[in-house]
């Protein structure tokens, strides 16, 4: 029998890419392992370990990453254990699909093309309408680190770019997770195509803050947590995927204040390091 193991990882946003197709992202630590394993039988057969359980998007991704002879001819067992909490805007479902994308091609290819990866995960996610712009942003800074500019609609990737290493990512996780509609992000989309401009001029902090003001704005979401924590040495600061997640990125001595101050409000604070690893597979 045939398997691969993936691990990719999180990211968080620069800039959201619902309003005009353009879209900026960074890699963090918080990562998925998605295990692969071609066996007796077929179909497909999805075991969670942990609290991603969107068995639609798993199934979307093996249609699209195995070809139907080979379904045909075994069961593709799949286990996936995540860090990253789900529905809160850190990527998540980028990071899965990417993981078994990856899997799953290293067991039915000799070479693996990295965009291919990325774009049969994009392919299934919006097959299991789990995006808007097929988040190809997202998909990209969760399977190569660092920074990442994109371009949504044309599936490009305009540049990709090493992260400092000594930087840190500081995420407040909700205890409400409701979120309103995203595209009313559409309305402010000249604001975010100056965000894009900032990022595409590698003036990263800047385009993340000016996301943060636009997309707590356009979803009416509080903006003083963003605030607090650029007052209490951030970075940047800003609402990460249409939310209800905050992100602020900051060097290791920062954090206790801004850990300090977000623990004010109701819900979870998480630390992660930045992220500049590719997504690993072995099998």
């Amino acid at each position: 029998m045939k398997s691969a193991n993936a691990t990719v990882h999180g990211a968080i946003s620069i800039v959201n890419a619902i309003a005009s197709g353009n879209g900026s992202a960074l890699g963090i630590s918080l990562k998925v392992n998605a295990e692969v394993e071609f066996t007796e039988g077929n179909g497909i057969t999805f075991e969670p370990k942990g609290e991603f359980r969107d068995d639609k998007l798993i199934r979307a991704v093996v249609n699209n990453a195995v070809p139907k002879k080979i379904l045909e001819q075994y069961n593709v067992k799949v286990n996936v254990n995540s860090e990253i909490p789900v529905g809160y805007g850190l990527k998540s479902s980028s990071a899965v699909s990417n993981a078994v994308s990856l899997a799953c091609l290293k067991i039915v290819k000799e070479n693996i093309d990295d965009l291919d990866v990325v774009n049969t995960a994009v392919d299934a996610s919006f097959d299991a309408k789990v995006t808007i712009t097929g988040a190809f942003d997202d998909a990209c800074a969760s399977y190569f680190g660092g920074f990442v500019i994109t371009n949504n609609l044309t599936r490009e990737l305009i540049r990709h770019e090493k992260v400092s290493k000594d930087l840190y990512a500081i995420i407040l996780i909700p205890n409400k997770s409701e979120r309103d509609d995203p595209l009313r992000l559409r309305i402010l989309s000249k604001f975010f195509d100056d965000a894009f401009d900032l990022a595409r001029n590698t003036e990263y902090w800047e385009a993340m803050m000016l996301n943060g003001i636009l997309v707590s704005a356009g979803l009416t979401m509080n903006y003083k947590p963003i605030k607090e924590a650029v007052e209490n040495g951030a970075l940047a600061a800003s609402v990460s995927g249409n939310g209800p997640a905050l992100a602020a990125v900051a060097y290791e001595w920062r954090l206790d204040n801004i850990v300090k101050c977000w623990n004010e409000y109701d819900g979870k604070v998480i630390i992660a390091k930045v992220n500049n690893e590719k997504a690993m597979v072995v099998g």
